[in-house]
């Protein structure tokens, strides 16, 4: 063991590392990569190491604001550093890269390192890759799920909670929008905790950004559902399952890679962290889709189905279509717009009144407020009769935003460009990622206003020189990006009644 001096570096990291000077680390037998652990009076971590010739001096050790934080020590202050073995967890993670099991024990150790940023995103990524190439088991899946939860922030609002969450891969789902103030309405609890987008042009927490603040504390929160029975927040910021948000950032975005147990356990482990006693899952099926089958859909459905058994969850899941966006909107204030016109009665799309009131109507079914079938005509009412409209106002004022906003109000991008039809014919197709692609090359989700209007979808004709979508964007330079993307990536594919000509000559 040797005390060395703090010394704040200004080195971001998404793990644990240190700095010392490489003559200390010589006489303590480390080297680059090597681990120690970190102990202050209070406080002690284990870390991987760095080393320096020149940015440090013999006795000093390089720590970030984080790191200093979490040790509760100052600059000029002292800690104590000694060698550390690797983490058991590293072993763990091994096992099941060879295709043996794990037990509760062993997972929860992995994320447990995990959280405490213990292990590299190199380690990180060999956890994921080994549920990639060696299916959990249910079990295992079970224990990761378990262990996700429990590493976070709990929530208990004392009473039955429902849930709505989907697994994405569609433009445009904002349905979140509808399902919690029907549900609200009809005085179930529906405490939203909604993610941002990634890969998206927009999330959720987002889309409802516009209308209304989505931070806050899990106290405000609980206060928040007192008052209106339903909130659309953003989970960010509540320390709910965190590994799954660290996994994320850290390896499933930038490898863009998703095992389904990940999937399974990122799901599932925010519902047990917050409560969730009834879970509608919505499972978007088709070609543009991330699922491609019904077979393949009913497979992952019974997998969350049984999840939700053994965590004493009742999960019910609706199948839904997926190979064009839902609605016309893509993009935070378009979504935005495009849910209170829903609510409002004023050129709703049909598209996501339908699927909105469907998953509502499973939930209510779930509830015992409507009979099997009927659910969603129950839901539907809800919306015609304008309950469901009075209370999202009431949740977006109780969330600190204007329940007299107007559509007028909600601002788009003030750049826009129409892309128009080359030809007459029929919209045969409309192509997901290349809607996506357009909305976030246009600045969505970071400019609220930015984003794609459709103005038709799959089966609508149109006339040569028609426009078929509308970019909107806040910056002249990214409409540009985003009309170049438009024209490269086809997101609308039209044809006539000619196919192809073929003949000797061609």
């Amino acid at each position: 063991m040797v005390e060395l001096t703090v010394k704040l570096v200004d080195v971001i990291c998404n793990y644990n590392q240190v700095i010392l000077n490489d003559k200390d680390a010589k006489n303590m037998k480390v080297t680059s990569r090597d681990r120690v652990q970190v102990k202050s009076i209070n406080k002690s971590f284990t870390a991987v190491l760095l080393t320096t010739k020149s940015l440090l001096r013999e006795g000093e050790i390089g720590l970030n604001e984080t790191l200093m934080s979490n040790l509760q020590a100052k600059e000029g202050g002292t800690v104590e550093v000694t060698p550390a073995k690797t983490p058991l967890s590293l072993s763990f993670i091994k096992k099941k890269l060879s295709g043996d099991s794990l037990s509760h024990a062993e997972m929860s150790q992995i994320v447990e390192d995990i959280v405490s940023m213990t292990l590299t995103p190199v380690e990180m990524a060999a956890f994921i890759l080994a549920q990639h190439y060696q299916d959990l088991s249910m079990a295992e899946v079970e224990y990761l799920t378990r262990a996700m939860a429990e590493t976070g922030v709990t929530i208990d609002f004392e009473e039955p909670v429902y849930d709505k969450h989907s697994i994405g891969g569609v433009p445009g789902n904002k349905v979140s929008l509808l399902i919690v103030p029907i549900i609200a309405s009809m005085g179930l609890l529906i405490p939203k905790t909604s993610s941002r987008a990634i890969t998206s042009p927009s999330g959720t927490a987002d889309t409802f950004e516009v209308l209304a603040p989505v931070n806050f504390s899990v106290e405000e929160i609980k206060s928040l559902v007192k008052k209106t029975r339903g909130c659309l927040v953003w989970g960010g910021t509540l320390n709910i399952a965190p590994a799954d948000d660290i996994l994320i950032e850290t390896v499933e975005y930038p490898l863009s890679i998703d095992p389904t147990s990940q999937m399974l356990a990122s799901i599932m482990s925010k519902k047990l962290a917050i409560g969730v006693d009834s879970l509608v899952l919505d499972v978007p099926v088709g070609f543009n889709a991330k699922v491609k089958t019904k077979e393949e859909a009913v497979t992952l459905s019974r997998k969350f189905v049984e999840l939700g058994e053994r965590l004493k969850i009742r999960v019910e899941v609706g199948l839904t279509y997926g190979d064009q966006p839902v609605g016309h909107a893509v993009g935070p204030a378009l979504e935005a717009k495009e849910a209170l016109e829903a609510l409002m009665g004023v050129g709703a799309s049909t598209s996501l009144v339908e699927k909105s009131t469907a998953l509502a109507g499973i939930l209510l079914e779930m509830a015992g407020l409507a009979s099997r079938g009927s659910g969603q005509q129950l839901a539907l009412e809800c919306v015609n009769n304008g309950k469901a409209l009075k209370k999202m106002m009431e949740i977006i004022e109780n969330q600190g935003g204007d329940p007299n906003i107007k559509l007028e109000d909600i601002p788009l991008g003030e750049e826009s460009e129409n892309i128009l039809a080359p030809f007459s014919g029929y919209i045969v197709e409309v192509d997901n990622k290349a809607v996506n692609a357009i909305a976030r090359a246009a600045g969505a989700p970071e400019h609220k206003g930015a984003g794609v209007y459709l103005y038709k979808k799959r089966g609508g004709y149109v006339k040569k020189g028609d426009p078929i979508l509308k970019i909107y964007a806040e910056k002249s330079s990214k409409l540009s990006e985003a009309i170049s993307v438009a024209n490269k990536s086809n997101p609308v594919t039209i044809e006539g009644m000619l196919l192809k000509h073929v003949s000797a000559l061609y």
